[in-house]
């Protein structure tokens, strides 16, 4: 049977992502299900030698799979990883590297094709943060032509980025399966406020969770 794939995308950047991510793959995992888990580009990912490297994004995914943090699982979940904490196109600028559109959808497809059970792909920042020079996270997403899972913070003016975003993936023809709200640190109202505001106008499922909160049932049941 062919996998199920899904592209978790965010709204904006740093605003739990890798949080909904790692939470949605343990309660798969805790439900019996057959799960992988990637994030094909990462930017602000020290070495692996580096102490830091146990708080990257990468790290924290594997962390969820129940994986070994060595070489082979990192390069297995983060092929395109960049030290410094910028877009993946400016990133790799400072380290003379670069990164083609194709290439990356290629690895999804490969990742997509060998898969047994349910594959997550989380994105990098925000849907339109530029992935290459020249791309998006949204042609990323489009061109893999997978159903959307849309992350989105609590924190002030989230509600607008979280329709905006969920307008845009409706604009292209994105199915969006969900949308989850996770609690921004600090944010002037409740994280469940912001869900229910983001409810009454997305146009799909909407889930909130709090720093701590293990990942809905509801919301893994979609997947």
């Amino acid at each position: 049977m062919p996998a199920r794939a899904l592209f978790i995308a965010g709204a904006g950047t740093e605003i739990g992502k890798t949080y909904v991510t790692a939470a949605l793959t343990r309660r798969l995992r805790a439900q019996g299900r057959a799960v992988r888990t990637v994030k094909p580009l990462a930017s602000g990912v020290p070495p692996l030698s580096d102490p830091g490297f146990i708080e990257s994004d990468t790290a924290r995914l594997l962390d969820a799979q129940g994986l070994a943090l060595d070489e082979e699982a990192v390069e297995a979940c983060s092929p395109w990883r960049f030290a410094a904490p910028l877009s993946p196109d400016q990133a790799a600028v400072l380290e003379g590297r670069s990164l083609d559109l194709a290439d990356l959808v290629g690895w999804c497809r490969d990742e997509i094709a060998r898969a047994e059970g349910t594959l997550l792909i989380e994105g990098v920042g925000g849907l339109m943060s530029p992935v290459t020079e020249t791309a998006t996270g949204l042609d990323w997403l489009r061109a893999l032509g997978l159903p959307a899972l849309l992350v989105s913070g609590s924190y002030l003016g989230a509600i607008s980025h979280a329709l905006t975003a969920c307008e845009t993936l409706r604009f292209h023809g994105v199915k969006l399966r969900a949308v989850a709200v996770s609690e921004s640190p600090g944010a002037p109202a409740p994280v469940a406020t912001v869900a229910a505001a983001i409810a009454r106008h997305a146009g799909a499922p909407v889930f909130c969770l709090r720093r701590g909160d293990a990942c809905p049932e509801e919301l893994a049941g979609l997947i």
